[in-house]
């Protein structure tokens, strides 16, 4: 199918190419003005100020076509987002001449046991696709929020409760469906266009906007989960003992500690609200004797709730208790290679009870197992070589509140860049980064040419772009 646009004879469309959109897809296109436009362009981080030149709202497959080719024959770049958790980097790059396509109308996911795969639209968060799979008694590699967009996440990496042992989201990814530069539909797997899905799992949005994925399925009904909080008088024996711990703990094991300033806020119970605290939560998949054996050491340092036990594996979703439906946040981040008594020193200085920070929270992620081991047909991201990922962050309700969140997320990883491994994990990464820092050299030059053979007109917008070449081998937008 080929759209003709003759913006020549349409003065209106040429000095406002977005109005070629205008009534595009049932009327489901927003350009700035329209009463429907600023509840369209609005992410999920509420403090971002995403401004496109217009927003589509697809309903299907078919409509993403029709978006893609008429914005591309207008001039104007593509940028998919599902639910906007990681908007920053996008919107700085200034989007005025960007349809931002959101896919939150395309959310339908369905467990196919017959298979072992579920397969959801590319607009579909993870809490339909947790019940579908639970449903058969499985889990699937989920994220610490239920209301995160399952496409941005599984493309970027996805570290889940699971991740130890079944390693990072995106290689568990059965195939992808996405509408490609020219306006083309095509599938994605191991025997389809296999460069392309080796790229998309791990490399971001700049390859196409998603459709469809199908992803496994685990043989997970429940697991051995929960929490262990204590007061943040007592984080640095916790953490001193926690980080001995989590680098050579077995496979079996995913965990996040946090240090948490919790506001007074209504919403909380009566035993968080505005209290400062120390919370290790995470799952076991073995039995609840191993899970016990496992977590003696902590349990020895007498924490006031201890929520571990036998649960339903479905419930983790929301183990981590993070905020739903949009929040203003700013946040920085870091991948550690290793965390010594310098780390947990610098780690206190910046988070402790003496602390003198904004931050809701300062976190870190274990990491190691398998989801350090390369795996077997896996994409372009499969492993991360850091014993930890660190991400701090706190509420932007206002542009000044935000900035100093920002700031204090940005002294804590100063704090702890002698521990920085120089590289990135993206999904973390919610400011604008040299994309590159997350490959290797040879594996950049292999995702820039598929981007250029896929895209060679650089119809679309990422957060985190993969540029493409030019014909004598450098990068370009």
């Amino acid at each position: 199918m080929t759209i003709e646009i003759d913006t020549a004879q349409d003065p209106i469309t040429a000095t406002r190419p977005a109005e070629a959109l205008r009534g595009l897809i049932g009327g489901q296109v927003h350009l700035p003005g329209d009463p429907g436009y600023d509840a369209a362009r609005l992410p999920w981080n509420v403090a971002i100020d995403q401004r496109p030149a217009a927003v589509a709202l697809p309903r299907s497959a078919a409509e993403v076509v029709t978006v893609v080719r008429v914005a591309a024959e207008a001039g104007l770049r593509v940028a998919p987002q599902s639910t906007g958790h990681n908007a920053g980097p996008l919107a700085a790059q200034g989007l005025d001449d960007v349809v931002l396509l959101r896919t939150s109308e395309m959310a339908t996911a369905i467990a196919d046991p017959t298979r072992g795969i579920v397969r959801v639209e590319g607009g579909a968060i993870w809490e339909p696709a947790v019940e579908a799979a639970a449903a058969h008694g499985k889990a699937v590699l989920h994220g610490s929020s239920p209301d995160v967009g399952i496409a941005g996440y599984s493309l970027g990496g996805g570290i889940g409760w699971y991740a130890r042992k079944l390693g990072l989201a995106t290689n568990s990814l059965t195939a992808v469906e996405l509408v490609i530069g020219d306006g083309s539909l095509v599938r994605a797997d191991a025997t389809t266009n296999a460069e392309l899905f080796w790229a998309v799992r791990g490399g971001g949005g700049s390859f196409g906007v998603v459709t469809a994925l199908e992803f496994r399925m685990y043989d997970i009904e429940t697991a051995y989960a929960g929490m262990l909080m204590w007061d943040l008088a007592q984080i640095e024996p916790v953490l001193r003992e926690w980080a001995a711990w989590a680098p050579t703990a077995p496979d079996e094991v995913t965990t996040a500690f946090r240090a948490m300033r919790l506001p007074d806020m209504p919403d909380l119970p009566d035993f968080l609200r505005g209290r400062k605290l120390v919370v290790i939560d995470g799952a076991v998949l073995d039995s609840d004797e191993r899970g016990a054996e496992l977590l003696a050491g902590l349990r020895a340092l007498r924490p006031e709730l201890d929520t571990f036990a036998r649960v339903p594996a479905k419930s983790l979703v929301r183990l981590h208790m993070d905020p739903e439906g949009g929040a203003p946040f700013a946040s920085d981040s870091a991948m550690l290679s290793s965390f010594p008594d310098a780390a947990i020193d610098a780690f206190l200085t910046e988070a402790g009870p003496d602390a003198t920070t904004t931050l809701l929270m300062a976190e870190l992620r274990q990491l190691g197992g398998a989801l350090g081991r390369a795996h077997e047909g896996g994409g372009v991201l499969n492993r991360l070589d850091a014993q930890f990922v660190s991400f701090g962050g706190g509420m932007a309700i206002t542009p000044e509140m935000g900035a100093q969140a920002h700031a204090d997320a940005v002294r804590l990883t100063e704090a702890l860049a002698p521990f920085d491994n120089g590289r990135q994990y993206l999904n973390f990464a919610e400011n604008p980064v040299d994309t590159r820092s997350a490959y290797a050299a040879d594996v950049w030059t292999q995702l820039t040419g598929i981007r250029s053979a896929v895209d060679p007109h650089g119809v679309f917008a990422a957060n985190h772009p993969v540029p493409r070449l030019f014909e004598n081998g450098a990068p370009t937008a």
